[in-house]
């Protein structure tokens, strides 16, 4: 087989917030690294929170590609417990991040598409297209957000990369580089998109003022990476052009190896400073990719925003060395347990309405994970009701067992038309033991199976208005 076709396949002292964000701290001694390095244990455990950015479940080393390298990731893969059949609810990057940051499905956390919908009057550039994306963000300050909640153990938060939802504050970070709307460049992460792409340092420095300060910390580490635009370094270009790719695919997998050096020099830096022992890393990627072999920076059907393993599937990873044993896990997880997973490691009561499981105990005592099915739903990219979810709803899917259903929606779809073409269609059943690429659809074989998976999309997340696609 060739290669291109192997392809296709704060609750602080005021003193101690002050010298935190002065930034002038006395560095600790080494007989005091010493002794936090001793007593990790009985302090609640840093958090690193790192979202990969359009990249498929299966472009990484320890996912068995074989053209890929990502040694910092695999790496990490083989210090975390790692489940290779991680899911995000949600293959479109604001909705997959605001239910990262929320613990909330789509549908709940009512941020279902990136924009509002561009068939507004005066279009993009009229103002009832920017009052709609104002009202937009203002979902997120109904909400609590994980750096909010965190602040219940004096977690010192920082905000880097792609965030949605206008300014970092408005997610309750206490440092942070996005502006947000209606700033310039606003959209979706202005200076924050530099993070990664131009350096970490933003992030190594905030980790040594927490340190030093003694309070621990979160960072959203969330870089515009492997994300276009697909411009790499000349260095791993030219590693990834030598394999006789077409040069779209040389430039998303030279993407991703530059991603994994930012992984690196992180992961350098907390064992450096002694950190490392007691920090739960959190690794997941937004949503899925395949790049388009005759353009740079353009995805192919059956990937992001759409309900298949392309568009859905990501590894998730929890690192905490001094609580879990490294364990490569075949279970099916969902980033909607990130959330719980994170609060219940940090000594937090886990929010009673929170859907997604916590796995800190499944983890910590390497037993299963007592879990049905686990559900994701697909809107539309533009919204065109910006309170009314089902406005634009096009998939719900739902695994259970070896069994994968997809279900499509008559929602409201004004953009990317060419990218749901032939994916918008009848109700299509996998089995995903036999068939992790979702090539041969078993709905008519098996009615009896669709019936009662759909049944349980419906207990899940009842419909009123939308229709199923028939055949």
């Amino acid at each position: 087989m060739g290669l291109f076709n192997l392809y296709q396949r704060c609750v602080i002292s005021s003193a101690a917030a002050l010298v935190f964000v002065a930034g002038c701290a006395t560095p600790a001694t080494e007989q005091q690294d010493k002794q936090n390095s001793e007593s990790v244990g009985n302090t609640p455990p840093n958090i690193l929170l790192i979202l990969s950015d359009d990249h498929a479940w299966n472009d990484y080393g320890f996912m068995g590609h074989p053209i890929v390298q990502t040694p910092a990731l695999d790496q990490l893969a083989s210090e975390s417990v790692t489940f290779k059949h991680g899911y995000v609810p949600t293959s479109l990057c604001r909705p997959s991040l605001a239910t990262i940051a929320t613990g909330l499905y789509a549908h709940q956390h009512g941020i279902t598409g990136n924009d509002p919908s561009r068939t507004l009057p005066g279009g993009k550039s009229g103002l009832e297209y920017q009052r709609q994306r104002a009202e937009i963000i203002k979902k997120i300050d109904a909400l609590d957000t994980l750096p909010e909640l965190l602040k219940q153990q004096g977690y010192l938060s920082l905000q880097t990369g792609k965030w949605w939802e206008g300014s970092f504050q408005r997610g309750g970070f206490d440092e942070g580089m996005t502006r947000g709307f209606p700033e310039k460049g606003g959209r979706h992460g202005d200076d924050g998109l530099k993070i990664g792409r131009e350096g970490i340092v933003k992030i190594t420095d905030f980790m040594d003022r927490a340190k030093a300060v003694n309070q621990p910390f979160f960072v959203w580490y969330a870089p515009y990476m492997p994300h276009t635009p697909h411009n790499p370094p000349e260095r791993l270009l030219q590693k990834y052009r030598s394999n006789a790719l077409p040069i779209s695919i040389a430039k998303y997998y030279a993407m991703i190896e530059w991603f994994d050096e930012t992984n690196q020099q992180l992961l350098t830096h907390l064992k450096k400073t002694g950190l490392k022992d007691n920090t739960l890393i959190v690794y997941v990627s937004d949503n899925g990719w395949v790049s388009n072999p005759t353009q740079t920076g353009r995805f192919l059907p059956r990937s992001k925003q759409s309900p298949g393993e392309s568009g859905v599937r990501t590894p998730i990873m929890f690192s905490l060395p001094n609580q879990f044993v490294p364990q490569m896990r075949d279970e099916f997880v969902s980033s909607i347990d990130i959330v719980p997973t994170i609060l219940a490691t940090a000594d937090i009561e886990v929010p009673k309405h929170l859907p997604g499981l916590n796995l800190f105990t499944a983890m910590q005592q390497q037993t299963p994970i007592a879990r049905e099915a686990i559900f994701g739903e697909g809107f539309a990219h533009d919204m065109h009701d910006i309170n009314e979810p089902e406005s634009t709803l096009l998939y719900r899917w739902v695994i259970d067992g070896k069994w994968k259903l997809i279900l499509s929606y008559d929602g409201k779809n004004v953009s990317y038309q060419k990218y749901h073409d032939g994916v918008l269609a009848g109700p299509r059943l996998y089995n995903l033991l036999e068939d992790e690429h979702e090539t041969n659809n078993l709905a008519d074989q098996y009615p009896h199976i669709v019936d009662q998976l759909g049944e349980k999309l419906s207990q899940w997340y009842p419909i009123k208005n939308r229709k199923i696609l028939p055949h």
